[in-house]
């Protein structure tokens, strides 16, 4: 069996859990700071990247957003996890702002649900 893309995608999050140590190095925090966003963005631009230069074959690029599809949730919901632990030790105003910014980003679910929609119906 083939499995394709997850050098590509382990080695971004690996890079992206390094920048995201050492930026919280840099500013005094004994933590991760932002290396799943940093993982997502280096495999976002490193699939364009070899795409462009016509090294992703299209099973690869298929194993690429899959994984990407799966990792994705799969860290949100680690990383949301971790958050909650946070902010509730952290006081009530954590706790606050975590969940006012929940409820808003549910109310923009359907908004962006119809823009998806729109774009969508436009390209037929």
């Amino acid at each position: 069996m083939r499995i394709y893309g997850v050098s590509l995608l382990a080695a971004c999050f690996l890079i992206g859990k390094f920048l995201g140590n050492l930026l919280g190095e840099l500013i005094n925090i004994n933590t991760d700071v932002g290396g799943v966003g940093f993982s997502m963005i280096i495999l976002i631009v490193s699939s364009i990247y070899l795409k462009k230069k016509g090294w992703l074959i299209p099973e690869t690029e298929k194993g690429v957003l899959f994984w990407s599809s799966i990792y994705i949730p799969i860290i949100v919901a680690m990383a949301a996890t971790l958050n909650v632990k946070a902010a509730v030790s952290g006081g009530l105003v954590a706790l606050l702002a975590g969940v006012i910014t929940t409820i808003f980003c549910m109310i923009l679910v359907p908004v962006l649900s119809k823009i998806g929609s729109r774009d969508k119906m436009s390209k037929k």
